[in-house]
């Protein structure tokens, strides 16, 4: 039988998808520990809720702006180093967030995580890029998002206990200290497929002729040199722009969870700060269900010969349709619709978020990096707008105008992925 209609020998692969999982746990660790901590630090620094939109956008302002940079230098530079100096120094500057008296020095330190994050999911798309197959790649892009959603369902209640031990000053510093001791792990055990000593010949094959970009052995003075004509490539396609405006629809709503959700609970809904842990972390399970059944179902379509139109369209835009449903939230008091709408809204999210297989499926191959890149700018463009502009909307303590906001812009995203990708299909520049 011929090699490449024989299992690989080895699976190599998903010890590499489950340390990209955990990794983006430490990922959104990061960025959403300062949800947690909300309530307790504008108590104690005296900051409004104005300010605190700003607070929870400043690391939205150098993520977003870094996400191209961040592409091009995901493309030049060994995931192997490159992630594991970000992990360390956004890990650090963390840390230094339970050290802080001034609402300046905080902002500062929430810019400066955006800035070290800004390569992660560039990184993370090339790395699935390389190592799988494009027949089980929404699947892994599916397992390895599941984890900002799988973590903190997990991590909501554990945070909260956390700050309810230590403070909120101990929950960032534990934060912190945990991201230190993972750049140590990722940077001993991670390799590229050609440089990984225990993965088979078989696997390589494999994950090569399935459609990975393992690619050949190449010397870093050989390897092709930016030009400012693969920027232009990144914006001259009107199926671009319909996954780059989609995904700043797709993060709107996350953003909501990520930053505002633990406050609408405790202050707006009155719950217990403890409970409101708890009841946080149905939200994240619910996206964590979504985003795992969109990935499997996405492959398990594709393997029967169903069109990318459909197979891994059509999860995304039923999932921005069911993110409207966050604006149930505004039209009852009782606490199990609240979560009820909310945890449909936000399942609706994790079913679209295996959006980044269309960057693996549509972007020139040379540009894999660079269109990632511009992907999450203008996703990240979300983390900047989202916050401030919600902090605005609740100002008087109301939250009902800042729901109608969220699911205005997910039908949006609905509206961007059914009428501007297209055909999935990869785009060859014209020379």
């Amino acid at each position: 039988m011929a090699l490449n209609m024989r299992k690989p020998e080895t699976r190599k692969r998903y010890n590499i998808l489950a340390m990209i999982f955990v990794t983006v746990v430490i990922n959104y660790l990061d960025r959403t520990n300062i949800s947690v901590a909300a309530f307790a630090l504008r108590q104690e620094l005296g900051i409004d809720t104005v300010q605190m939109g700003y607070v929870f956008s400043a690391f939205g302002w150098f993520y977003a702006c870094l996400q191209i940079p961040g592409g091009i230098v995901a493309d030049k530079i060994k995931s192997r180093v490159l992630y594991a100096f970000l992990l360390t120094f956004w890990s650090i500057a963390t840390l230094l967030q339970g050290l802080i008296n001034s609402f300046i020095v905080l902002l500062g330190l929430r810019a400066s995580i955006g800035v070290f994050e800004a390569p992660s999911y560039p990184i993370n798309n090339l790395v699935v890029s390389r190592w799988f197959p494009e027949k089980e790649r929404a699947s892994a892009i599916g397992i390895y998002t599941s984890g900002q959603f799988l973590g903190l369902a997990f991590l909501m209640p554990i945070l909260t206990l956390i700050q309810n031990a230590l403070g909120w000053r101990g929950l960032f510093v534990v934060s912190g200290i945990i991201g230190l001791v993972w750049a140590a792990i990722w940077y001993i055990f991670y390799r590229d497929p050609r440089d990984h000593k225990s993965v088979s010949e078989s696997e390589l094959e494999y994950i090569e002729k399935g459609g990975g970009l393992v690619g050949s052995k190449v010397k870093d003075n050989e390897k092709k040199k930016f030009a400012w004509d693969d920027f232009k490539q990144a914006f001259i396609y009107r199926k671009l722009w319909g996954i780059y405006l989609g995904q700043f629809c797709l993060g709107a709503t996350t953003m909501f969870f990520l930053t505002w959700f633990p406050t609408y609970l405790v202050e707006f809904r009155g719950l217990d700060f403890i409970k409101s842990g708890y009841l946080a972390s149905l939200p994240f399970l619910a996206a964590f269900v979504g985003v795992l059944l969109s990935g499997f179902t996405s492959d398990f379509l594709i393997k029967k010969g169903v069109s990318n139109e459909i197979s891994r369209k059509a999860p995304i835009i039923i999932g921005m349709l069911l993110s409207t449903c966050i604006i149930g939230a505004n039209y009852t008091d009782d606490t199990f619709f609240i979560i009820l709408f909310l945890a449909i809204a936000f399942f609706g999210t994790g079913l679209a978020s295996i959006a980044w297989v269309f960057v693996s499926l549509i972007a020139p191959k040379e540009n894999l990096g660079l269109v990632g890149g511009a992907f999450n700018f203008i996703g990240g463009l979300s983390g900047i707008v989202i916050p401030i502009v919600i902090g605005y909307l609740v100002k008087d303590g109301d939250f009902s105008p800042a729901l109608i906001f969220i699911a205005a812009i997910a039908f949006l995203g609905f509206f961007s992925y059914t009428f501007l990708v297209g055909k999935v299909e990869r785009i060859v520049p014209k020379k």
